[in-house]
């Protein structure tokens, strides 16, 4: 059989990340490939409970299709959840969405022509490359350091490219390299939008996950003229397997993501947003948020003082305040890519970094996710990760 696709399909690929986890789903393997939370932490009896009182108290409605925006107090649940990264905002102005992934989705589907230009961090998210890739835009990655996207670098490409559609960053705990922006760099990140009047698209999953530090304000803290479209999820806050995520945006804006929705999937999951509701009526989900904070912290400097023993000195890393996530850098001669097969031989999984660069390139590079192995298996798997760090650069000096 040979059925004529669309072109755009070329552009679509297989999520590395999901690929690895395919491998990963092996008992014998230690992975830090995924950006998994640790499922020993889901509220499973809270969750078997409220399913339970929704079931019994409005059984039809969780069963019947709801409004595209979204379960109303749901969303006024979530305008609490924006007071607390320093966003005012009322339920008028927030989608529920099936997970953060597909208000990227919805991003390109709304700003994007073939031909248009998407900026991002140097590195920047897999996903969100993927998702985007699909309406045929082209890709300018912005350098960054360990303040974040790097401003000067920012003007400079929008004062020479007058088809950026939209900006998007990670300004917390950046997914893969873990890095925050500085305060500085999220205000003058809103006026130079304003300047070239391009949206900013803020993909805010890890924010309340800082573990050490002051709580930076998101960049929609900042936002003067409603260019800024927030991205919010309770995937890292609570539990992916439900699917819930949110749009925040002014509501010109906010009402093409509804259009999007409802050609997508109509709405999101009538039942999922109830018993969310329902969870956060009758239990305090900022303990829960402490609890994460607390063994994520636990083990995220576990896994870095045990890179710091075991790694070679070449070898450079990031220590993140908060989120999910160490970023690695190898020599230059190295490649993450051929590092990984080795790793598997030891039963050792992780993402190389080339991945995350939209354009290419930075093949020296890789991700470890910290947040969902317990402290042995963390140990373990570092130290075999150094082993075979330490196989691939003797063979790269005998060569």
């Amino acid at each position: 059989m040979s059925l004529r696709y669309a072109k755009r399909m070329d552009n679509i690929k297989a999520s590395e990340i999901r690929e690895l986890l395919k491998l990963t789903q092996k008992p014998e393997i230690i992975s830090f490939a995924g950006g998994l939370p640790a499922p020993e932490l889901f509220p499973v009896e809270e969750l078997e409970k409220v399913s339970s009182k929704v079931l019994e108290e409005q059984g039809t409605t969780a069963l019947q299709y709801g409004p595209t925006e979204g379960y109303e107090p749901l969303r006024v649940e979530i305008t609490k959840r924006m007071e607390k990264v320093g966003v005012e905002c009322k339920p008028e102005d927030i989608l529920v969405t099936s997970g953060s992934q597909q208000g990227l989705d919805f991003s390109g589907k709304i700003f994007l022509n073939p031909g248009d230009i998407v900026l991002c961090e140097s590195p920047s998210y897999l996903g969100a490359i993927n998702a985007f890739k699909a309406y045929e835009p082209e890709f300018i990655g912005v350098p960054t350091d360990e303040n974040g996207m790097i401003m000067e670098e920012l003007e400079d490409i929008l004062k020479n490219n007058d088809r950026v559609r939209f900006i998007y960053v990670i300004p917390d705990f950046q997914n893969p390299s873990g890095r925050t922006w500085s305060i500085e760099r999220r205000k003058r990140l809103i006026e130079l939008a304003n300047e070239h009047n391009v949206a900013i698209i803020e993909d805010n999953p890890y924010g309340e996950l800082r573990f050490e530090g002051e709580y930076y304000p998101a960049i929609k803290h900042y936002d003067t003229e409603g260019r800024v479209i927030f991205l919010g999820t309770f995937s890292k806050i609570f539990c992916p397997g439900l699917r819930l995520g949110w749009v925040c945006a002014e509501e010109e804006v906010l009402n093409k993501f509804v259009l999007a929705k409802q050609g997508s999937d109509l709405q999101s999951s009538t039942i999922s947003q109830m018993q969310v509701a329902k969870f956060l009526e009758e239990y305090d989900i900022e303990a829960h948020i402490e609890n994460l904070k607390k063994v994520y912290k636990k083990r995220r400097d576990l896994m870095i003082n045990t890179m710091k023993e075991e790694f070679p000195e070449e070898i450079k890393f990031t220590n993140p305040e908060g989120g999910l996530f160490t970023w690695v850098v190898l020599p230059e001669y190295m490649n993450a890519r051929d590092l990984a097969v080795k790793a598997i031989e030891k039963n050792v999984a992780f993402v190389p970094g080339g991945s995350f660069f939209p354009n290419g390139g930075n093949e020296n590079t890789l991700r470890l996710n910290y947040s969902s192995m317990d402290d042995e298996k963390i140990v373990i798997g570092i130290k075999r990760l150094a082993e075979a760090i330490k196989s691939m650069m003797k063979e790269s000096q005998k060569a």
